[in-house]
């Protein structure tokens, strides 16, 4: 059934995507301060890898000037200089100890005075530094040599590895910071390795100092960018979470609007699903055809035809039932006004209206359209009131009966006694037709009662010079009660099912 909510969409769909709907907004929110905490933490060691670079370089110039100072002296005698050697250990804070150097051999020390060891060039990054583990006096401690030269004459100026890694430490509080000389790297911890620089897992940033030859390389630990969001972004989360209710439930709503059978409605309305049937209507006496019936049927894509019985409730609840109708007649005046020329007498057509009808005076201009299409006097157009719902007898109301009546509109009652009908329409609105309900039919011959309440109605329509159709008509005897009884019109599956249009065409050719 079309209008099953359930056969529409399974519960489990529906929850699954009202949970997706949720999820979304907090997804998107999550990657969205993913990559924002990304971007900070980027920042951060790029700031960090800045401020140690100025740090390293004002230590580096610290030990460059003492060099520059001792370099006139090397070649002279080291007793002569050492003094001088120990006086720029003493006025420096960060040199750790001096040494002069003629022909590439070290040959005064201020640590030592008169010293003899081969100094070898290629130990020294771009002839200037050197990352080195310590040396004979400090073994295992970190020492960055500088290495000033002019010519046979050289200059060695060493910066303690303490205040390096001191440094690494201060300034990368919260961040992992590596300096890098060579081949070699010194850690926060004052241990120098030699092997490759290894990769920060977050945020890395390496930058290379442009007036010495040094690398610093500046990150976070595996992790850190969620912890970072845990620390930095909890009233986000809530924002988020927030967010993600609001839109879970609006998912949920627009669920439920879309599978409600109004929804379904609009969209068949739209994709014209709403087709005419026409069951024949015969004369009492002879049985020949005189008019139709024009029911109005669905042919949903998925659920194949759907009888009106089981959607015509919910049009006339949801107020589409107006735009229906005037659809149905558009497409009943398309079928067969080609044919009116031919028709022998008038034939009657009727298509059901129903209380929502009559409320404004919209429906005369479309009785007055369908009209319009046929040959003048072919047809009589029956309008079929329809008893699920009382029509109040408003001005509206009234003037509406009046002007269909000026138009040539015949009015019948529909499934009369079973609904909301009054003997006050048949005196307020000036009714042409009584139809008489199929399960007064199908009772004759079999229950007493509902026998003489047709035959009551049958009467009353007499004394009234109303017109009378009996619907349901399945069996001969039926069709002989009512005949004998001067019904006028008898309408059922004994002279015809409901049929489509281009079976009633070929159909009403052969009667």
């Amino acid at each position: 059934m079309p209008l099953n909510v359930k056969s529409r969409r399974k519960r489990g769909t529906r929850i699954t995507v009202t949970v997706l709907s949720g999820l979304l907004p907090v997804l998107l929110g999550v990657a969205i301060l993913y990559l924002q905490a990304e971007r900070t933490l980027k920042q951060s060691t790029e700031l960090t890898g800045e401020e140690s670079i100025r740090q390293f370089e004002l230590m580096l110039d610290n030990t460059a000037q003492a060099a520059q100072e001792l370099l006139p002296l090397a070649g002279k005698n080291c007793n002569d200089v050492k003094l001088a050697l120990r006086e720029q250990v003493t006025r420096r804070p960060f040199v750790r100890s001096t040494n002069l150097v003629w022909d590439d051999n070290l040959y005064c020390s201020s640590l030592f005075g008169e010293y003899q060891e081969k100094v070898n060039p290629g130990d020294y990054t771009q002839g200037q530094l050197w990352l080195m583990n310590g040396n004979p006096v400090t073994p295992n401690t970190a020492l960055l040599v500088y290495r000033l030269s002019e010519g046979n004459k050289g200059a060695l100026t060493t910066l303690n590895g303490y205040h390096l890694s001191n440094e690494l430490r201060l300034i990368g509080r919260k961040t992992l910071l590596l300096l890098q000389v060579g081949p070699n790297w010194l850690s926060a911890d004052g241990k120098v390795h030699e092997d490759a620089l290894p990769a920060l897992p977050v945020a890395q940033s390496t930058l290379t100092s442009s007036r010495y030859a040094f690398t610093v390389a500046a990150g976070f630990p595996e992790g850190e960018t969620w912890r970072y969001m845990r620390s930095e972004y909890p009233p986000l989360f809530s924002l988020l979470m927030f967010f993600g209710v609001v839109s879970g439930s609006i998912g949920h709503v627009l669920q439920k609007r879309s599978m409600s059978p109004s929804r379904e409605m609009q969209r068949a309305l739209e994709a014209a699903e709403f087709i005419p049937y026409f069951q024949p209507v015969v004369h009492g006496d002879n049985k020949l055809w005189s008019g139709t019936e024009v029911l109005m049927h669905w042919k949903h894509p998925r659920e194949g035809l759907v009888r009106p019985d089981l959607f015509i409730p919910f049009a006339e609840h949801s107020g589409l039932i107006v735009p229906m109708t005037r659809s149905l007649m558009q497409q009943t005046a398309t079928l067969l006004a080609p044919l009116s020329a031919s028709f022998e007498g008038p034939f009657h057509i009727g298509i059901n209206i129903t209380a929502s009808h009559c409320r404004d005076l919209a429906l005369v201009e479309d009785c007055r359209e369908f009209l319009s299409a046929f040959a003048p006097g072919s047809v009589h157009l029956v309008l079929e009131l329809t008893e699920r719902e009382l029509v109040e007898p408003t001005a509206i109301t009234l003037l509406l009966f009046e002007r269909l009546r000026a138009l040539g509109v015949m009015i019948a009652i529909d499934d009369f006694g079973t609904g909301h009908s009054s003997l006050g329409y048949l005196r307020q609105f000036n009714v042409d037709f009584l139809k008489i309900d199929q399960s007064f039919v199908a009772m004759i011959g079999v229950d007493a009662l509902s026998r003489h309440i047709l035959d009551s109605i049958i009467e009353l329509s007499a004394k009234l010079d109303l017109g009378i159709v009996a619907e349901g008509v399945e069996t001969e005897e039926q069709s002989d009660y009512l005949t004998a009884h001067g019904v006028n019109f008898l309408q059922g599956y004994l002279f015809g099912r409901p049929m489509p249009g281009a079976e009633f065409i070929r159909a009403l050719s052969d009667h």
